[in-house]
């Protein structure tokens, strides 16, 4: 005889799945108005990495914003980031699709936010890093065989001009002295650039304030309320 799957089992194969695949669990509240979504590991592009690696496909990123952004239930988005960075146009990408949400977001660094993960932790309404976490920033690097040297460098100098301007765009540190951080010597072991700690980081202006989840909670309720106010007809 043929058993019809029952609606808690259905509910339950669909969790292991997002566990699986997108290293989700339903929220605890399924009524929260607050969409959370987490970028952990490497963030993997056009390149598939090995399975060893921890990574974040922005295949999958990428649809999960644009869901948050047409649910009418979710008015507020918490971004969650310990990355060490990976492709240049994919974290780009999920950086722009942050910057382009109509409803509020903040994001918040755990652990890191490396290389590519910076422009995505800049990319919110209001940024916040932990006391302990580091960002690297450093200038875009080749990996792999160089053919037509002039042309890579062009390539990657306006690249590069690309994910700086993005940064300076979105927060408050000025492009000479993101470039600066970038170029410094001596610091990282086998590359040019600079690691910053948490209040460094907010004393740059890369990020705006030191926080945690629940710090970066209550300042999302606050801009959505913000939302609300400003959205409210005025009183003739």
């Amino acid at each position: 005889m043929l058993e019809i799957p029952s609606a808690q089992t259905q509910e339950e194969n669909t969790v292991a799945e997002n566990i699986e695949k997108l290293g989700q669990t339903n929220p605890v509240i399924e009524e929260s108005n607050i969409y959370s979504l987490t970028i952990v590991g490497q963030i993997e592009g056009h390149i598939v990495l090995p399975p060893q690696n921890k990574t974040t496909k922005y295949e999958h990123i990428i649809p999960q914003l644009v869901a948050a952004e047409q649910n009418d239930r979710i008015e507020g988005v918490l971004i969650i980031l310990n990355t060490v960075g990976g492709d240049v146009e994919a974290g780009l990408a999920i950086a722009e699709m942050i910057a382009s949400l109509s409803k509020p977001t903040v994001t918040l660094v755990l652990g890191g936010g490396h290389s590519i993960g910076v422009p995505i932790a800049v990319a919110s309404d209001f940024s916040l890093i932990a006391e302990t976490a580091t960002m690297t920033i450093h200038p875009i690097r080749l990996n792999g065989l160089v053919i037509g040297v002039p042309q890579s460098f062009e390539y990657l100098e306006k690249m590069q001009e690309r994910v700086t301007r993005f940064i300076t765009m979105h927060s408050r540190i000025t492009e000479q002295a993101l470039k600066e951080l970038m170029l410094t010597t001596g610091e990282l072991a086998r590359d040019i650039g600079s690691t910053v700690v948490g209040r460094d980081a907010v004393r740059y202006g890369l990020i705006d304030d030191i926080g945690g989840l629940g710090i970066a909670m209550a300042k999302l309720r606050e801009l959505i309320q913000q939302r609300h106010t400003m959205a409210q007809p005025l009183i003739q």
